[in-house]
């Protein structure tokens, strides 16, 4: 893809939500929700064709409200999550709810954005049952469990963590268990990660600038990182073949690692960024590659190799790891984004080794 040309997708409205749809094996495929106060809101559909450069797209309708967040189902591609806002006796709340694709769009039958004869009366999705419940606060995001079957989820509401059993229809949902941010002030749920490791039983949760790790089977608390970020935690992610390794970011403009087996300081800071980190991912697949996004309008892809399960080029252990692991330095990739949201697909590779 070297010498193809930027890959760019226009929307109509503002968008904030972004999601991969892992359950579709067969396309590379992401979900976006916008944000329109006047306007009915809408879920685009699009997919990457890596081989041809090239994206096609479908367009449904949410009339429920402007979309905060949205994450799709690991078990069926047709199902997908938002949080909302609505208004609520003169007042704004976030609600979740689940939904479901038409059958004829499960199937990706899309459209070139292009087209002059895409389809202007896109269809609603399909409600299949709310997530919300008034006596906790307002949704601020949906975390489905990652190696399950789609019948479990976690809700992140204001200081409460809900765990919701869904039916195998999911067109029906009802709390398990709960765990409450308790302490002083107004405490509030900011991001959380269900852990793909120790047979999904872990959550990891950010509040302000504090990380916590929590227990499912008995909604504890198992550890604290108090201070882990200077400013608000914004966003957090497992490294997924490493199950002690968790990645962070915030509003001090830093990416952190920890190895939550010793909290007192992370493995590794990046200071690459010279605004807030929304949003970091580890690759599913090669885990020294973490993305991190900024409203500094520039998404870095960053080649961690000293903290990956393969530092020295084989899969390790974490205690075979050498204590000045994490002086390595690493491979940086800058993407910058202007408010055109591009992405320059050929990005200067600076080494540092």
């Amino acid at each position: 893809m070297e010498d193809d040309a930027p890959v760019i997708y226009g929307l109509e409205f503002q968008a904030r939500a972004l999601t991969s749809q892992t359950a579709e094996s067969d396309a590379i495929r992401f979900l976006v929700g916008t944000q329109s106060l006047k306007f009915d809101n809408q879920i685009h559909i699009i997919d990457f064709d890596d081989e041809n450069n090239i994206i096609s797209k479908s367009v449904l309708l949410h009339q429920a409200g402007e979309i905060w967040h949205i994450s799709a189902s690991p078990a069926d591609k047709a199902v997908l999550s938002t949080c909302y806002n609505k208004t609520s006796e003169s007042r704004v709340v976030t609600c979740g709810a689940v939904w479901r694709m038409p059958p004829e769009w499960e199937s990706g039958s899309h459209e070139s954005p292009d087209d002059p004869h895409n389809s202007h009366n896109p269809q609603n999705l399909e409600l299949l049952c709310h997530l919300d419940n008034s006596a906790h606060g307002n949704t601020s995001s949906v975390l489905w469990e990652p190696m399950g079957d789609g019948t479990r989820v976690i809700s992140l509401a204001d200081n409460h963590a809900l765990l919701w059993d869904l039916t195998e229809s999911s067109t029906q949902a009802t709390i398990s268990s709960s765990a409450t941010l308790e302490g002083k002030g107004q405490l509030k749920f900011t991001s959380g990660k269900w852990s793909p490791h120790h047979n999904c039983t872990q959550l990891a949760t950010a509040n302000d600038t504090a990380i916590r790790g929590w227990d499912l089977r008995t909604m504890s608390q198992i550890y604290c990182i108090e201070n882990a970020h200077g400013q608000l935690v914004r966003d957090l992610d497992f490294n997924p073949n490493k199950q002690y390794y968790l990645a962070s970011c915030g509003d001090d403009c830093k990416v952190k690692f920890w190895d939550v087996r010793n909290i007192n300081e992370p493995v590794k800071n990046l200071e690459e960024h010279s605004h807030w980190v929304w949003s970091v991912r580890y690759n599913h697949s090669h885990d020294q590659l973490v993305l991190t996004g900024s409203s500094d309008s520039r998404v870095i892809l960053s080649n961690m190799v000293s903290i990956s399960s393969e530092p020295f080029g084989h899969l390790v252990d974490d205690d075979d790891l050498s204590d000045g692991e994490d002086n390595h330095q690493y491979d940086k990739f800058d993407f910058p984004t202007p408010e055109t949201r591009c992405s320059n697909p050929n990005p200067s590779v600076r080494e540092d080794c």
